[in-house]
């Protein structure tokens, strides 16, 4: 059973990297990545603080945030 990964980010150039960083590196028969772009998709703001999403980039993984790097504050994306 594949585990699910939710990575948020909001479109800047840290936030790009990273997503391509973690693409290449997450093995996709262990691991169901979701990516969520926050300045595309405001609504799910909450969610991500929710999830304990402080900045993004972020990824989501087993209900644990971890924090990569500093693209943006979370309160920035409201």
């Amino acid at each position: 059973m594949r585990q699910k990964a939710v990575f948020y980010h909001a479109g800047c150039p840290v936030c790009v990297d990273a997503e391509r960083q973690l693409a290449a590196s997450l093995d996709p028969a262990r691991f169901d990545v979701e990516i969520v772009h926050l300045g595309d998709q405001k609504s799910r703001v909450a969610e991500a603080e929710a999830d304990g999403v402080k900045s993004v980039p972020a990824l989501v993984l087993g209900g644990l945030p971890l924090h990569i790097n500093f693209g943006a504050d979370i309160a920035d994306l409201r």
